[in-house]
């Protein structure tokens, strides 16, 4: 197992023990659904995030990411998000995480190994579009939730002082096919020890 394959499997070792410290129920259903969510993120099962007992009729998503923030409202917009990415393998790390009536608030190193010209797309100053870069900064992701801890949006703010870009050799890295496999494995082991609608408030 090399160092970027650890680090998609360990992304939510910081929610399993916030989860383990709360006692709230709607602050617990809320993680729960950030956990479930990143896993069918990881996954590429697009469609059961926007499902009505996981988000809200009409999320927005606020995006810092590169060159050009946007703002993608509704369902159909941020399925077109989601398939825009493409075959970016994402990661986070190093949380500071905290969880509210309101939602979440996480401050994290947010990773991304994708080819050049994929950067280039979102405005990343990378010298050449046919090689790899393990790009990651600070971000601060603000989720919030509603009273049914249904996602609201994802407001994404980048630090971009704290920008960093490497090349790495394509035999060190990890394929988008094992992330989203590592994810639905993550998964079925979320489900088996939680319990069917384990992300919903009752």
């Amino acid at each position: 197992m090399n160092r970027f394959e650890k680090a998609v499997y360990d992304c939510m070792i910081p929610t399993a023990a916030l989860l383990e410290r709360t006692t709230k129920p709607l602050h617990r259903a809320i993680l729960l659904n950030f956990w479930r969510h990143v896993h069918l993120e990881g996954a590429g099962e697009y469609d059961k995030i926007l499902s009505s007992d996981m988000v809200v009729d009409n999320p927005v998503y606020r995006v810092t990411w590169g060159a050009t923030p946007g703002v993608i409202e509704g369902k159909d917009g941020i399925r077109g998000f989601y398939n825009s990415v493409g075959d970016a393998v994402l990661w986070h790390s190093d949380d500071r995480l905290a969880v509210e009536d309101w939602g979440i608030c996480d401050e994290i190193t947010f990773h991304q190994l994708a080819m050049g010209t994929n950067l280039k797309l979102i405005g990343y100053p990378v010298e050449h579009a046919d090689r790899l870069y393990h790009v990651y900064s600070r971000q601060a992701f603000i989720w919030p939730y509603d009273e049914r801890a249904r996602l609201v949006g994802e407001h994404l703010y980048e630090d971009k002082t704290s920008l960093r870009i490497e090349e790495v050799d394509r035999s060190d890295a990890i394929t988008p096919a094992r992330v989203r496999q590592i994810h639905r494995e993550r998964l079925v082991k979320l489900e088996a020890e939680r319990g069917p609608n384990f992300w919903i408030l009752s």
